[in-house]
């Protein structure tokens, strides 16, 4: 007995199974994103429920397209074990698919148990017929369309699996032609099963209940499609709420990562350090351990921000965290508190030995290789140790004498260690005043300058001056350059601090030639940060000219080491201040690191030679002199002329004045002096001549 099909039920047919291919898709990559068990087992019940509908449906659609010449029913029982099955093959299906493992092997077993019970879905249906007497299936025909059922379900499962990630380009398109050839797979292994069945001669439907067959597929079509359509809108809906949770949460743990992590070095900042630190007091208080706070500063930092830009600066910081934590214990903490700040939190030390080798460590470290480009950058910090409880039992308390322990680390010459002293405080204390009077002491008056007698060596004649600042605090009293310097360099005050000496040096020059005393030319020095700024010479001019005093009555002193640092932007520099009328000297010279090519590049007016050498004539006899007589002999040979600072006894005058030294400044000729003072002496030798 032969059949025929209702060509427009097997196209619902062909579409019912695409849609819910499309479903099966889109619900692995649901059940993928979800992380909770309760939700993943709620999703893989509902998705297995809809999925099975839907692929039953296919079937059962296609089992009405087919018609006898006799009347056809379904056994309602049989039926319904057919859609348990299908609903049971959905599941495993998608609990395959969504398994966080899933190698070629369990694909493979996979698509032959899922190919397994979709044929057996599908026979089970054929059973429901219940024909008499029952059916036979052609074995080729039968075999090829298990056979398609395995290889379709093993392609699903692959497909599924590689199309789960939504972040993929045009992954609806994608989905969608993997559905179609899914669903023709499907129906395709059904159709192949209709063909294998031979329907005797006279044989009648024992389920035969007289029910319109095209009434019942399209209320099944018209329902699978209500269910596959829902399903996938609430897929939809909640990948989109899950995104939006998702992006919510992870901007939240960015957020919360800023508020506690530096945005330069990744590392933890200053709030995150103290509530470590609270936490590891708890602890330590209960446990009776010990720990240690290391505070570091960054030696001679600005002066490479400022000369070389932030930008290196920034490479400078974030390999120096590198390498800070690659010094310390595991499971210490490493925190930068902003600048060139850092602190590391070791905890249960055992002995103040142990923070000790770790800080020498740091140190050694840090004093090897090169930074950045080859460049000998240095980058070598002071180290501030405290230890709880000795030192303090809060994180501020901790912090702040640390603090003070690295200060003492870089007024014992820097790159170095201290561990915190009660001592230290009052040196901590007065420091922080001095930064204080600094901040005030422009508005205020506080400055004021001293004037350094500068003679020739020959005829001991006055020929210049050195201005020299002073600080005089009402409480503090008076205050040597020494002292406040390093702290207005650090803070950038000497950047208004310098432009004061210059425009009171030429307020002075001004106020002494209205007197008649002789043009006298006074020299100022110019710090690390001065020489950083772009537009110092502009501004110099600027005061020059406001104050009406020649350029040329004014030199500028730069220190040898920071004339080398940038050797190239020095020379730039020379030669613009002296294009602008400004003479340059160098200063401190031997101190550092000269290259004589720069040296001659240079050109500058004078090199001073540093008081250590002037006092090495006496303490160092034959060696001391021949040092000094090549200094001066290099700088004759290139034009320049000589100051001996720090001059000191009669026997370093006589053999600066046989090694023809130009001109000398020190405590034996005259010591800094007031502008009036200063005023006098450039009266008396006026008259004198």
């Amino acid at each position: 007995m032969s059949g025929t099909y209702n060509p427009l039920l097997v196209a619902v047919s062909l579409v019912v199974a695409t849609l819910a291919s499309y479903t099966a898709l889109d619900l692995a990559s649901r059940i993928s994103m979800l992380k909770r068990p309760a939700n993943r087992h709620a999703w893989l019940a509902g998705g297995a429920a809809a999925m099975g509908v839907g692929i039953w449906s296919m079937h059962f659609v296609g089992m009405l397209a087919f018609s006898l010449p006799i009347p056809l029913g379904y056994d309602p029982a049989i039926t319904g074990y057919s859609l348990l099955i299908a609903i049971f093959v959905s599941w495993f299906a998608l609990y395959v698919i969504t398994r966080a493992q899933l190698g070629l092997r369990e694909i493979a077993v996979g698509g032959v148990l899922m190919g397994l019970g979709i044929a057996g879905m599908h026979y089970t249906g054929m059973a429901a017929l219940r024909m008499q007497p029952g059916l036979h299936y052609d074995p080729s025909l039968f075999t090829a369309s298990i056979a398609i059922a395995v290889v379709a379900s093993t392609a699903a499962l692959w497909i599924a699996r590689a199309l789960s990630d939504m972040r993929q380009r045009y992954v609806t398109t994608k989905r969608a032609v993997a559905a179609f050839v899914m669903g023709v797979a499907i129906t395709g292994m059904h159709y192949t099963g209709m063909a294998a069945a031979d329907f005797m001669p006279d044989s009648i439907c024992g389920a035969a209940n007289g029910v319109d067959a095209q009434w019942l597929a399209t209320t099944i079509t018209l329902f699978t499609f209500a269910i596959l359509t829902v399903t996938l809108i609430l897929s939809r809906f909640d990948v989109r709420t899950a995104l939006l949770t998702g992006s919510v949460t992870e901007l939240n743990d960015q957020i919360v990562r800023m508020a506690n992590h530096d945005a330069l070095t990744d590392l933890p900042n200053r709030r995150a350090l103290v509530e470590r630190i609270e936490t590891v007091v708890h602890n330590a208080k209960r446990a009776h351990e010990t720990f240690a706070v290391l505070f570091l500063d960054i030696d001679g930092f600005k002066t490479v921000n400022d000369s070389l830009g932030h930008s290196t600066g920034d490479e400078v910081l974030k390999a120096f965290s590198l390498r800070l934590q690659q010094c310390v214990r595991e499971g210490d903490t490493v925190a930068r508190l902003g600048g060139d700040e850092f602190v590391v939190l070791m905890e249960n030390v055992t002995s103040p030995h142990e923070v000790q080798d770790v800080a020498q460590s740091v140190l050694d470290r840090m004093g090897r290789g090169h930074w950045r480009d080859e460049q000998p950058i240095q980058a070598v910090p002071s180290i501030g140790i405290a230890l709880f409880p000795r030192d303090g039992e809060t994180a501020d308390i901790l912090l702040k004498n640390a603090d003070a322990a690295m200060y003492e680390a870089k007024r014992a010459g820097r790159a170095t260690w201290r561990f915190f002293e009660a001592s230290m405080n009052a040196a901590a204390m007065r420091t922080l005043q001095i930064q204080n009077a600094i901040r005030v002491a422009l508005d205020e008056g506080y400055f004021s300058l001293r004037f350094q007698p500068k003679f020739s060596s020959t005829t001991r004649e006055l020929v210049g001056a050195e201005a020299l600042i002073r600080l005089n605090h009402p409480e503090l009293g008076l205050l040597l350059p020494s002292e406040f310097i390093p702290d207005a360099e650090r803070s950038g005050q000497i950047v208004p601090i310098g432009q004061w000496v210059v425009r009171e040096a030429c307020r002075q020059i001004r106020h002494w030639q209205a007197l008649g005393l002789p043009a006298i030319k006074v020299a100022v020095n110019l710090s690390p940060r001065q020489m950083a700024q772009p537009d110092l010479i502009e501004t110099m001019v600027d005061i020059l000219r406001a104050e009406n005093i020649p350029c040329e009555q004014i030199m500028f002193e730069i220190t040898e080491a920071v004339a080398m640092h940038d050797a190239a932007k020095t020379t730039e520099m020379v030669q613009a201040f002296q294009h602008a009328g400004f003479e340059i000297a160098i200063d401190d010279f031997g101190t550092g690191y000269s290259s004589l090519a720069y040296l001659e590049r240079f050109r500058v007016k004078q090199l001073k030679i540093d008081r250590f050498f002037t006092s090495g004539l006496d303490a160092q006899g034959h060696e001391g002199r021949a040092i000094v007589s090549a200094i001066i002999a290099l700088a004759h040979s290139l034009n320049m002329e000589v100051v001996a600072e720090g001059v000191e006894t009669p026997s370093q005058l006589s053999e600066l004045q046989i090694m023809a030294c130009d001109q000398m400044q020190g405590y034996l000729l005259a010591k800094p002096m007031t502008a009036d003072a200063f005023g006098t002496l450039l009266e008396q030798q006026m008259a004198g001549a």
